[in-house]
């Protein structure tokens, strides 16, 4: 930040004018944030995939969208009795049933479809309806639940109901926890807390928006992934700016030019860290997933805003309080400067006698915990994305043990009516199909449409098997277009998606993080040795977490959208704490003549701030699990172990290590340790102020920063 702004920020009136125009602006939002808009049918799948197609074309059917949810009737210890079959005779009379129900081969079992027509909150309603009238009246012994594709999406929405209150509630009560104890003062907490609690309620009045620049609704989970984003890359930012605050109230009597020397010089690292986290979620609209582009943009714009509120409206809210905010621990003027002292400065000690040492040690562990790689697999069928017992769930489990697993969310082929007989033949002929329903004309007349029910349940290898084997069989029978479509077919399009965005936006965002450490160093080296060390975390994060899912959560497979997700978050994340490391070693090498004494002090002046901001990021992410889907409880452990990781090995040992051991070469093309004798210390806008016989420290942590 120049001086005029930072300035403008911390004077008496651009401080009130700053939080009056904050209210103001946040009112402003709160009036005009538009409603977000209805769920279409198609929302969440690719573009163009055959699985989309068959859900546009479904309005050329006399059947249009109405969807089917199956009620699974059980007797676990006998077949069904008469009494049981009048009652399933009864609910499909009033619940409309049109087709009758059938009856497994044992006598124990039998399904009732019913179809349920709307979409969104209506069709959600018409499940909760259903399910009342199902349930009502049993004979003693016979279960009753409701299973399909409208059940699983009745019980997703559940899950996520009230997840806005949830993890507001869930994630201030932890930043407010962890803050209290970094600051150790009662009071203290609570600005930066308002503040990023604001500036979070502003970004979910923005996220509606985001349907209209990326054409989908932002969901729950959305919405969930983007407030602890939020949450956790605004704390980081106050515990930065903060703790370089206490340290100039050390050396100044006036609060007002001690936030302006803080902000002048904290601001550097905080924006290019911003930027790249901002950069790197861009990335995402480059996937052909609607639902990534959406993510990325919504994110971005979470963390935009993140930054204006912890760069502009928290310093203006901390000068227009009075240093007695920090009590009891108030910093006075002359107070003993913790930089070269304390825990940090011990570790960054120890790591400068054995660099190379230590070093080891560390490449060893992170070796370790990327080995639970090996044993970690991709890919969860639908009953398998809770972590709680839902009816969905259990009644798939019940239809399973008496009729092929996939009858409840069948496959949907689409055909030119020309070719209806072919196809037919060439459906019940596909290994892998237990059933074909009756064909259906389209109101034209020109496309027939088929149900086709699995023996495999949709999600599992061997529905998509069958689903690759339909297509490849119908396709060559037609001179039309022939689709495969239905949630088997939509499970499968959606990994493949996954797995093309994986190739395209992995490559970019590592791109555009290496770009921006290069523009920020002003060096070669250092940017690709910082990614690669990024790369080398990520990978023992997800072993390490897969591990933790695997045998403490047993939960066996990671979802197919979570690694691109998990190496999103944590590679821009995870770089952070390295952009602030090294930007503080840079300084230093450049201020004291010597790249192993600028590393040994920037270790030892950012250990504390750092450490507090990582564990608490940390903790934030992990507040996602406690929402029942699985998918987000898997992004909370990846991202919450690797933020752990990030800041207490690689930011601690690998980064300063190698930099020792490599020394000027570390910088290479640029030389900062040479820097002052040639006058750009002095020049350079990074570089740390010098006073009188002490050493000023972008980014120290105070006395009590943790």
């Amino acid at each position: 930040m120049g001086t005029r702004v930072t300035a403008a920020v911390t004077s008496r009136f651009g401080a009130v004018l700053i939080l009056l125009v904050t209210v103001g602006l946040t009112a402003l939002v709160f009036l005009t944030s538009p409603a977000q808009p209805e769920k279409e049918p198609a929302d969440g799948l690719p573009a163009g995939k055959q699985s989309t197609k068959v859900i546009e074309l479904a309005d050329r059917f006399a059947s249009g969208r109405a969807e089917v949810a199956v009620v699974v009737y059980e007797r676990r210890d006998a077949p069904l009795t008469d009494a049981d079959r009048a009652a399933i005779e009864r609910t499909r009379t009033t619940a409309g049933g049109q087709a009758p129900a059938v009856v497994a081969e044992d006598g124990r079992a039998a399904l009732l479809p019913v179809t349920l027509t709307g979409e969104g909150d209506e069709l959600y309603a018409a499940v909760d309806k259903l399910r009342e009238t199902v349930h009502a009246g049993l004979p003693a012994g016979l279960n009753a639940q409701v299973t399909g594709g409208p059940a699983f999406g009745r019980d997703i929405s559940a899950a996520f109901e009230g997840a806005d209150v949830t993890l507001l509630i869930a994630t201030a009560s932890v930043v407010a926890l962890l803050l209290l104890i970094t600051y150790r003062s009662p009071l203290l907490w609570i600005v930066p807390l308002v503040v990023i609690g604001v500036g979070d309620q502003v970004v979910a009045k923005l996220l509606p928006w985001v349907a209209v620049l990326v054409g989908e609704r932002t969901d729950a989970s959305v919405s969930g992934i983007v407030s602890v984003l939020v949450f956790g890359a605004g704390t980081d930012y106050a515990l930065l700016l903060i703790s370089r605050y206490r340290e100039e109230l050390r050396r100044a009597d006036d609060r007002r030019e001690a936030m302006r020397v803080a902000l002048r010089n904290a601001a550097p690292a905080v924006v290019a860290s911003a930027g790249t986290v901002v950069l790197a979620l861009l990335t995402l609209l480059a996937a052909v997933l609607t639902a990534n582009r959406t993510l990325g943009v919504a994110a971005a714009i979470g963390v935009a805003v993140a930054l204006l509120f912890g760069l502009v409206v928290l310093p203006a809210a901390l000068v227009c309080l009075p240093r007695g905010i920090f009590w009891p621990f108030v910093p006075r003027v002359g107070s003993d400067d913790p930089t070269t002292r304390g825990l940090w400065s011990r570790v960054a000690h120890a790591v400068g006698r054995h660099p190379a040492r230590v070093l080891a040690g560390a490449t060893v562990l992170l070796a370790v915990l990327a080995g639970g790689l090996l044993s970690t697999s991709i890919g969860l069928s639908q009953t398998e994305q809770f972590r709680t017992q839902v009816e969905s769930v259990t009644a798939q489990e019940a239809l399973a043990r008496h009729f092929p697993a996939g009858s409840a969310q069948p496959v949907t082929v689409i055909v030119p009516a020309a070719a209806t007989d072919r196809v037919v033949a060439a459906v019940e002929g596909t290994d892998g199909v237990a059933a074909v329903g009756r064909p259906e004309r389209s109101d034209d007349g020109t496309l027939t449409k088929l149900r086709v029910d699995l023996k495999a349940g949709s999600g599992t290898p061997a529905a998509d098997d069958t689903v690759r084997a339909l297509r490849s069989a119908l396709g060559a029978l037609s001179a039309g277009e022939t689709l495969v479509g239905g949630a088997p077919a939509a499970d499968l399009d959606k990994r493949d998606a996954y797995s093309r965005d994986n190739t395209v936006v992995v490559p970019l965002v590592l791109l555009v993080v290496l770009l921006v450490l290069v523009l920020l160093l002003r060096s070669v080296v250092a940017p690709v040795l910082l990614l690669l060390t990024v790369i080398v975390s990520f990978a023992a994060s997800v072993g390490a977490a897969g591990l933790v899912l695997r045998h403490v959560l047993d939960i066996p497979a990671l979802d197919a959208g979570v690694p691109l997700l998990s190496f999103l978050f944590l590679v821009a994340l995870g770089v952070d704490y390295n952009i602030f490391l090294v930007t503080r070693a840079r300084q230093e090498a450049a201020a004291l003549g010597d790249t192993r004494a600028g590393v040994i002090r920037a270790l030892g002046a950012t250990g504390g701030v750092i450490t507090s901001a990582g564990i608490l990021l940390a903790a934030v992410f992990t507040v996602l699990g406690v929402l029942p889907v699985i998918v987000l409880t898997q992004i909370g452990v990846i991202v919450g172990i690797g933020v752990v990781l990030d800041t207490l090995v690689v930011r601690t040992v690998v980064v300063p290590a190698i930099a020792l051991l490599l020394g000027e070469r570390f910088w290479w093309p640029a030389r900062p340790a040479t820097a002052s004798s040639s006058g750009e210390s002095a020049q350079s806008p990074d570089a740390p102020a010098h006073h009188p016989g002490r050493h000023v420290a972008t980014g120290a942590p105070g006395r009590h920063a943790g």
